[in-house]
Formats: structure tokens, sequence, C-alpha cells
């Protein structure tokens, strides 16, 4: 009964979930409604779950002195100072937990993905070596795209841009609609596997 009753439950909401998105009738959207309040209680219940592991994890590396545990004491005060200023102050456009989520974290953040440009450029300049025919098609429409985004490529020639744009919204969009059509299939077909019992991860797997 430890799996069954889970499983009976995802069946039963999940298949509401999908009629509940073709079926613009009142009771079954007032329902669903209902259906999404109790997810975000349950979603608020998990985020606390995921504090205390944080806690429990960050506790156990101290304790047996792991690799890199002395990090584990800033990562515990930041997350114990935040949740105190949250709880205390509040949250909001204009209380303290925002101002440091802000000014503290809002740039401690793209300092991190700024060093990502290293590895971006590193990866770029792999990928530019034109060691088959799709490569160098790759590294061509890449430099036209960037000439087309700085003022030199209007220098270089005025149509550059022109053609950076076609690029963008012709082919890149073409296979970026298609990367997502794919997507979403994929979601669709773990979400049906989700529902029928199929696909049992989430249990612990199986």
């Amino acid at each position: 009964m430890k799996r069954e009753v889970p499983l009976i439950i995802t069946a039963i909401f999940g298949s509401f979930m999908v009629i509940d998105y073709f079926v613009p009738h009142p009771l079954v959207s007032g329902f669903g409604e209902m259906l999404q309040q109790w997810a975000i209680i349950v979603v608020a219940f998990a985020y606390v779950l995921g504090v205390a592991n944080i806690a429990r994890i960050s506790g156990e590396k101290i304790s047996r002195r792991s690799r890199d545990w002395r990090y584990q004491f800033p990562l515990l005060a930041g997350l114990a100072f935040m949740l105190t200023v949250g709880v205390v102050w509040g949250v909001g456009e204009r209380t303290l937990f925002n101002d440091f989520y802000l000014y503290a974290y809002s740039p401690m953040q793209g300092t991190m993905f700024s060093l990502l440009a290293f590895f971006i450029a590193s990866a770029a300049f792999r990928a530019f070596r034109m060691r088959s025919f799709e490569a160098a098609l790759l590294a061509i429409a890449a430099i036209i795209v960037m000439l087309g985004r700085v003022p030199v490529g209007t220098l270089i020639w005025d149509k550059i841009p022109v053609v950076s744009d076609w690029i963008m919204n012709v082919p890149q969009m073409a296979a970026k609609r298609a990367i997502m059509i794919g997507a979403a299939l994929g979601a669709i077909s773990t979400g049906l596997k989700v529902i029928l019992g199929i696909e049992r991860n989430y249990l612990g797997g199986d």
C-alpha cells in the first residue's frame, strides 16, 4: 500500500488536471483552482523540508570534516540570516529581505555567471574549428550574428544586421521550435507515464 496509494492519488489528480485544461466547465475549473492551491501548500512544506535537508547535510559535512566543509559555515549563516530577516520583517519590495536579495545575492549571482563567459568562449573556440561542412556553417552563421550585434558589423557592411536578424528569425527560430516541440512531446509522454504508473522514480525508484 505504500506504493499503491501514491500511484492512485497521482493518477486521479493528474488525470483531473488534464481534464481541467481541456474542459472549460465552471465546476471543473473551480475544483482545478482548489487543487492548485493545495499544490502551493505542498510546495511550501517542500521548501521547509529542503531547508531542513540542507541544514542536515551541511551539519554532517562539518562534523565529518568532509571536503570543503568550511564553506558550509557561510551557507548556514546566510540561510539563517535570510530566514530570520524574512520572518521578522516580511518579504516584499521595500523590505530588508529584498534589499539583501537585490544588493548582495544578485551581484554575487552575476559574478558567478560572468565567470561562465570564459568557459563559453573556450567552447565556442572549439566549436568554430571548421573540420566539417556543418562546423563551417555554424562558424560563419555565428560570426555574422555577432557582427550584426555590434557597430563594427555595420561599418564592414550595412546589410550585416539584416542578415543577422534573418538568421535569428528564420533558421534559428525553426530549429528552436523543433527543439521546443520535441521537449513538449517528451514532457507529455513523461506526464502520461507518471499518471499511468509506468514511471515510478518519484517514489524512490522501481
